[in-house]
């Protein structure tokens, strides 16, 4: 059904945040082809259904695979939470077993023990990912004695994909969730950012965050994570004796995503516009 010929590393994002996955990514590896796709057009998942994210989520898949690639990453917390599973166990083995596709979850959960001290840890995210509770399932399978709280908010991801996320206007949603969660657990000294828009907000979260509380973006575990997993997987790793070359795709305007990333990666690509729907 796809070529078995090595390819390029697959990013699945519902809009732009998996833009903060991949930068690290190929800062880490920049020996890669690499090929970003960002659903632009159906954005934001968060407050879907499982089934609608499951949907969106395997048709990205499809075509990243469809694109020649072997491994894709699900650089989105809420298809992670929502589809990852069901894509691993039920799509891959009529697919193609020696494909993969992993998610963002559990590198950034491998690591929470190590970096708390209060074992209390908060985990802001979409309404989709912290009501599928997949952060708190995999904290207590690893870490069990570890109290984990979650807050949604819902208006962050919007703020940062109509680039609002600098504004004065966002003062008021940041500080909101913040009080509140730590209103709930006052002992929380970490915070995951459990979506890969919500580094854009970092400026403001530190603004409105008390001191001795670590935040916690994913990015560079994620990066570190999948090298490893290369290291461990060799028949997986498709790397090159150059300078990695990239591809942007969105099923939205291409112009609209060009900017974008100029924002996110401080320098503007070249994007093509799809349909995979």
């Amino acid at each position: 059904m796809f070529s078995s010929a090595p390819g390029p590393i697959g990013i699945f994002d519902s809009g732009y945040g998996g833009l903060t996955i991949f930068d690290k990514i190929r800062k880490a590896m920049p020996g890669y082809d690499y090929i970003y796709l960002g659903d632009n057009a159906r954005t934001p998942y968060g407050p879907r259904s499982f089934e609608v994210v499951y949907r969106f989520t395997r048709q990205a898949v499809e075509k990243l695979f469809d694109e020649g690639c072997q491994l894709v990453i699900l650089a989105c917390n809420t298809a992670s939470a929502k589809a990852l599973r069901t894509i691993q166990q039920k799509d891959l083995p009529l697919w193609d077993p020696d494909r993969r596709v992993l998610g963002v979850i559990r590198p950034t959960v491998e690591l929470i023990d190590q970096i708390s001290t209060s074992k209390h840890i908060g985990i802001l995210g979409t309404n989709g990912t912290i009501s599928s509770g997949s952060y708190s399932m995999e904290i207590e399978k690893m870490f069990p004695h570890i109290t984990v709280t979650g807050e949604a908010c819902p208006m962050w991801v919007p703020l940062v994909e109509n680039n609002e996320f600098d504004s004065p206007g966002a003062d008021y949603f940041v500080r909101k969730h913040l009080e509140h969660i730590l209103h709930v657990d006052p002992e929380i000294d970490t915070l995951v950012l459990g979506c890969t828009h919500y580094p854009l907000l970092m400026n403001k979260i530190r603004a409105f965050l008390p001191s001795g509380i670590t935040l916690f973006a994913q990015g560079e575990y994620v990066a570190a994570s999948l090298k490893d997993y290369l290291r461990r997987h060799p028949e997986m790793d498709a790397r090159l004796t150059k300078q990695g070359q990239c591809r942007f795709l969105t099923t939205e305007s291409a112009a609209k995503f060009s900017d974008a990333a100029s924002v996110f990666l401080s320098h503007s690509v070249e994007v093509e516009q799809i349909s995979i729907d």
